[in-house]
């Protein structure tokens, strides 16, 4: 098995997770692995103020690797699904903004992975997809629920079922992806975006997060009311809206610590 990904640390506190398993940088239970690991220390890393996800190469990822899926049976399957659903489960959950630059295809596991982010830059010349009946297969890593909660249902039907790719124009009409750029230029705008999220009051973003993610399910009522606890425990006591107060005062920018 082959198939990896590397972890870089930026300036500011931006992580870069790069997919490395040529050519397509197909999901291969190596690679899975490996990005399990850093996604699990990152959970759990105070000094982290956002990640970047992206392919190596040409490719963002064209999804499963087909090869290792030939070899599953009915026993070993329903494992699998279960390990990549939590996999995608916990970068969703990530305390932190999470982006995807999308170069070349992301198609099946590898739209699945981009959905898991909280927000997603593509290249205008990148395709998008979730092609998993063409091989008799279903998006089974949380396309099914994400894609229609960011499209809606009958955008989503549609895509599933038919397994066509969409170009990268029509993926920001439809929402799925935030903004596109030039080919060769997603994982810069990737970077800008990242580092202008990480430049914010980090418990003030992580705590707004919190607040969308969590909120979605529950009734405005109750969304509201998290909002407002959230607010009062995690921005109102913090260094950082007293830091952030001082420098509007005095006119200079501030000096986020995270605390």
């Amino acid at each position: 098995m082959t198939g990896t990904v590397d972890r870089r640390a930026e300036e500011d506190g931006v992580e870069l997770l790069l997919l490395r398993h040529p050519p397509v940088n197909a999901l291969s239970t190596a690679l899975l692995e490996a990005l399990d690991g850093h996604v699990r220390h990152l959970a759990t890393d105070a000094a982290c103020r956002a990640v970047i996800v992206t392919g190596d190469g040409a490719y963002f990822s064209a999804g499963a690797d087909l090869k290792e899926m030939a070899t599953l049976d009915r026993a070993s399957a329903p494992a699998i699904v279960r390990r990549g659903q939590e996999l995608f489960g916990r970068l969703a959950d990530l305390p932190v903004p999470v982006v995807a630059a999308i170069n070349g295809l992301a198609l099946g596991g590898g739209l699945e992975l981009a959905l898991a982010c909280d927000l997603r830059v593509a290249a205008e010349t990148a395709k998008l997809g979730a092609p998993e009946t063409t091989y008799g297969l279903m998006p089974a890593y949380g396309g099914t629920q994400r894609l229609a909660r960011l499209v809606g249902p009958a955008k989503a039907k549609e895509l599933i079922f038919t397994g066509a790719m969409i170009p990268a124009p029509e993926a920001l009409r439809l929402g799925l992806v935030n903004r596109t750029v030039a080919s060769g230029q997603e994982l810069r705008a990737a970077r800008d975006l990242a580092h202008t999220i990480a430049a914010r009051a980090p418990r003030a973003v992580r705590a707004a997060k919190r607040a969308i993610v969590q909120g979605l399910p529950l009734g405005l009522a109750e969304g509201l009311g998290l909002e407002a606890r959230l607010f009062a425990e995690e921005v109102l006591p913090s260094e950082d809206l007293a830091e952030g107060l001082r420098a509007f005062a005095e006119h200079r920018p501030p000096k986020f610590q995270g605390r």
